[in-house]
C-alpha cells in the first residue's frame, strides 16, 4: 500500500511570515477577551455534552480571528472550533482555538490561551494535516509561543525578547506527564482506567486544562511527556508546531501523525518509553464503552 504524500508549504509563502501574522492576531484576541469579558459570563450552549461549554466570548474571539485573517490573508482558507468558516485556495488554512481551556475561563483559572496556526493539508481528514507556523498566547500570564517549520520555537512573556525553545530527556519514572480529559463520560471513565497503568511508571500527573498549552509546556520543559485522547485539530495545531520545533516528537501510538485517538507528545526517548506504557495500558483496558 501506498503511503499518502505529506502535504507540503505552497511556493513562495514564509513559514516565518505566517508565524508573525499568527502571533498578531491570537495577541489581538487574547485581549479581547480578558479586556472585554463580562462580569455575569455564563454558558451560552453546550457542544458535545453537558459538560462541554461554549461561551459568548469563544464565539466573539473566533469571529475576531476570522474577520482579521480575512484582511490579511484573504485567499487561505479557515476552520475554528465554533461557527464559522470558509473555503481557501492558497493552500493554506487558519485552524484556530479562540479559547483553548474554556471551563478555565468560565472559572476564571488563568490557564487558557488562543491559538491560531497556519495549516497544509486538509484538517477535517485524520492525519492528512499538518502545521507550519503557529502561535499559542495565553493572555492572563502574557506568555506567547510562536513557531514555523524550520525556524525553532520560541517563548516570550509580553512584549520581551523571546528566547527559543528545546527540549531536553527525562527518564520516564521521573517525568512529569501531562494530560486531560473529554467531556463524554464513557471516554473520561476510560481515560481514567489507562491512567492507573501510567501513574505509577512516571514521577507525577498533571491535568491543567489546556491542551495547547500542554504541548508549549514540552517544548519549554515544564512538563516532560504529554498524551490525551480526543484532540481535535484547533486543539493540538500550533502546540504541535511548538513542541515539534523545540526538538520533541509529537505522534499518534503508531508513531504516525497525533491523531484523535491519541496524541503523544515529549523528547525522543522519553516518548519512546512512554509509548510503551501507552500501548500497553490501552491494550489492558480494552475500548471505550459504547465503541
Amino acid at each position: 500500500m501506498t503511503a499518502t504524500p505529506a502535504p507540503t508549504l505552497p511556493a513562495g509563502v514564509d513559514p516565518a511570515e505566517l508565524a508573525e501574522i499568527a502571533l498578531t492576531v491570537a495577541v489581538e484576541a487574547g485581549e479581547l477577551i480578558t479586556v472585554e469579558r463580562p462580569r455575569d459570563l455564563g454558558v451560552a450552549e453546550t457542544k458535545t455534552s453537558r459538560t462541554d461549554v461554549v461561551t459568548v466570548m469563544d464565539q466573539r474571539s473566533q469571529d475576531h480571528l476570522l474577520a482579521r485573517l480575512g484582511q490579511l490573508r484573504p485567499d487561505d482558507g479557515f476552520a475554528g472550533e465554533e461557527r464559522g468558516g470558509r473555503a481557501g485556495t492558497s493552500g493554506i488554512t487558519w485552524v484556530v482555538d479562540p479559547i483553548d481551556g474554556t471551563v478555565n475561563y468560565l472559572y476564571e483559572i488563568p490557564a487558557y490561551a488562543v491559538s491560531v496556526a497556519a495549516v497544509v493539508g486538509d484538517p477535517t481528514v485524520d492525519g492528512g494535516w499538518r502545521p507550519v507556523a503557529g502561535a499559542v498566547v495565553n493572555p492572563v500570564t502574557g506568555e506567547r509561543y510562536r513557531a514555523w517549520l524550520g525556524g525553532g520555537s520560541w517563548r516570550g512573556v509580553g512584549d520581551e525578547e523571546p528566547r527559543r525553545l528545546q527540549v531536553g530527556e527525562t527518564p520516564l519514572e521521573l517525568a512529569l506527564c501531562g494530560t486531560g480529559f473529554g467531556y463524554d463520560a464513557d471516554r473520561r471513565a476510560w481515560q481514567a482506567a489507562v491512567l492507573t497503568h501510567v501513574l505509577p511508571r512516571v514521577r507525577d500527573i498533571r491535568r491543567l486544562g489546556s491542551a495547547a498549552l500542554d504541548l508549549c509546556r514540552i517544548a519549554e520543559g515544564s512538563l516532560d511527556v504529554y498524551h490525551e485522547r480526543g484532540l481535535n485539530p484547533w486543539d493540538m495545531a500550533a502546540g504541535w508546531l511548538v513542541a515539534t520545533e523545540a526538538g520533541a516528537v509529537v505522534t499518534d501510538l503508531a508513531g504516525g501523525a497525533p491523531r484523535e485517538r491519541m496524541t503523544l507528545a515529549g523528547a525522543p526517548g522519553v516518548h519512546a518509553e512512554m509509548s510503551g506504557v501507552l500501548a500497553a495500558a490501552v491494550t489492558a483496558v480494552g475500548p471505550e464503552s459504547g465503541r
